[in-house]
């Protein structure tokens, strides 16, 4: 009897393998994830506001999806929200500088997305569970945001302010404000004046570039990243001092008042500035020329460097001689004995305050009259030429030799009189109507200078340096006639002589 083969599987078997197909199908239609395939790498990402994503929202780099939002939750004690990131292998590596932001999808897509920058390959990696911290991510803008900005008082607000651009730009200037401008823009308008400042943006953007370049620094990528770490750690100090922080707005808003109410004069030091940056591009190149001879000179002074311990060491004993010389015994002793006559030092030093300023004035007097005075020359019918200083040493010399002891009657004048041809009255003498008269040889030819008619003025409210220089040849000086007042000025010359 022959045995019949079985040709297929049977019905039930055929109807649980479909079902399981289709049960899985639909599973990874909705779930987009494979159980088998374990545990994805998860970011977590800090945003202040998360209420335009949803679980489920796509995660892109690039526009290529690499991941999905796995939950959205709220940062505990804070407004923001916590958007958990599933990304897959074609995502990695994501780096620690990384950025996200929540962008809108396109108008048929609706919703929004995840837009991530996985970072800077030099950063170093995150790991699965790490966090980018709410300073790389940003959230959009939404229109009803924008429209509810602008309100009607707004936007009266910012129509005025356009308005008052549109003028500033516009106004034809003011003499006044003419006579305060720059040479190179008077007579323009601010918009002519910025159309000028074009012609000058080129060298000016190129310098701007270099400048830029140069703020780089020598390894730009590490630079930069302490100047963000430094500022990073600036702004978190500033956040924990907040009245610190007030302080100093406070302090920059007195300052930039100030700067406000010098705005002429810092106009001016504006003006001032192209030539002081030429000058001191020149001054800075010398510099730098200094600094090899200074570089050289730092080598030359490192064996002396070296040698500063054993100075100091050999110093010591110099050092104990000179604590014994401030000793009791010596300077210090001295010191407490001259001390008693501090006080009346310092009263010699208070009084010569007084003293002085009058000594001044005798010195300027001295230098500025007197000796002026001294250095001219009488010109009279005597004239010999010489300063008048001079003539009066040679008088008092003459005298001197005249009254010598050399026949011991003392130091006397000796005149000799004698008779003559001119008589020569000297006025009344004693009683009455007497009178005297003499004999002269020659006859008298007056007296210089001549007897003033009135007392010369003497201003004792102007400082003697201040006084006019008398003039030893003038109206003063001039010879008197010859009379009784002449011969008055002889007699009594002659009587003193005589005495």
């Amino acid at each position: 009897m022959r045995r019949s083969r079985k040709t297929g599987m049977s019905p039930a078997l055929a109807g649980a393998l479909a079902l399981i197909v289709i049960c899985t199908g639909v599973f990874l239609g909705f779930s987009k994830d494979v159980p088998i395939i374990g545990k994805r790498f998860e970011l977590r990402a800090v945003f202040e506001s998360a209420n335009s994503i949803r679980k489920g929202s796509p995660v892109r780099i690039a526009g290529v999806n690499i991941g999905k939002v796995k939950a959205v939750a709220s940062k505990e004690g804070t407004s923001m929200a916590v958007v958990t990131l599933e990304i897959t292998d074609q995502g990695l590596p994501i780096h620690r500088d990384a950025t996200a932001k929540i962008r809108p999808r396109i108008f048929l897509e609706g919703n929004f997305f995840v837009d991530l920058k996985p970072g800077s390959p030099q950063a170093p990696v995150l790991d699965s569970g790490d966090s980018i911290e709410v300073s790389q991510t940003a959230t959009p803008v939404q229109l009803d945001q924008v429209l509810t900005a602008l309100q009607d008082d707004t936007r009266s607000d910012l129509k005025a302010v356009l308005d008052v651009l549109g003028n500033a730009l516009t106004d034809e200037p003011t003499t006044e404000q003419d006579a305060q401008a720059d040479r190179d823009t008077r007579g323009e308008t601010a918009a002519e004046s910025f159309n000028d400042t074009l012609v000058d943006a080129g060298p000016a953007q190129k310098a701007t570039a270099i400048v830029s370049e140069a703020f780089l620094g020598e390894q730009p990528e590490q630079d930069i990243q302490r100047l963000i770490k430094g500022l990073g750690n600036a702004t978190e100090g500033l956040s924990r001092n907040d009245v610190a922080l007030k302080d100093l707005v406070s302090n920059l808003n007195t300052t930039m008042a100030a700067f406000a109410s010098e705005e002429g004069n810092l106009r001016s030091t504006i003006r001032e500035l192209p030539g002081t940056l030429e000058t001191a591009n020149g001054a800075l190149t010398e510099l730098n020329e200094t600094f090899p001879p200074l570089r050289a000179f730092a080598r030359e002074i490192l064996p002396g460097v070296r040698e500063t311990p054993a100075t100091i060491a050999a110093s010591f004993p110099w050092i104990e001689q000179t604590r014994r010389l401030l000793g009791e015994n010596e300077l210090r002793g001295l010191a407490r004995r001259l001390s008693s006559s501090t006080t009346d030092l310092a009263r010699l030093v208070d009084r010569s305050l007084e003293l002085l300023p009058q000594t001044e004035l005798v010195s300027r007097c001295l230098s500025d009259v007197i000796l002026p005075t001294g250095d001219g020359v009488i010109t009279d019918e005597f004239t010999t030429g010489t300063p008048n200083y001079k003539e009066f040493w040679h008088t008092m010399v003459a005298l001197a030799g005249e009254g010598q002891n050399f026949d011991g009657n003392g130091q006397y004048v000796r005149l000799q009189p004698g008779g003559g041809a001119s008589s020569v009255s000297f006025g009344d003498q004693g009683t009455a109507g007497s009178k005297l008269f003499g004999n002269a040889f020659e006859e008298n030819l007056g007296a210089r200078p001549k007897k003033p008619p009135r007392k010369p003025p003497y201003d004792t409210g102007t400082p003697c340096f201040k006084q006019t220089l008398p003039n030893l040849n003038g109206p003063w000086a001039a010879k008197a006639d010859f009379g009784v007042d002449s011969s008055r000025a002889l007699t009594s010359t002659i009587r003193r002589a005589a005495k």
